[in-house]
């Protein structure tokens, strides 16, 4: 599974009493967003949102 030092942007902002969280692949421009419960950690919230780029990354290149 990929990792977030596999060199992935991961940003987190705060909205109205949740975290939006958006995962950046550098080499591709793929970004992806998910929004989470504010009591997740980063930790988590990161994890997941690297789960889905990849899983978007795969599912694009076939």
């Amino acid at each position: 599974m990929a990792e977030p030092d596999d060199g992935y942007i991961v940003e987190f902002r705060q909205v109205a009493g949740i975290t939006k969280v958006s995962a950046i692949d550098p080499a591709t421009g793929t970004e992806v967003s998910i929004v989470g419960a504010p009591g997740a950690t980063q930790k988590q919230l990161s994890d997941l949102a690297i789960q889905k780029l990849v899983y978007v990354l795969r599912k694009k290149s076939g």
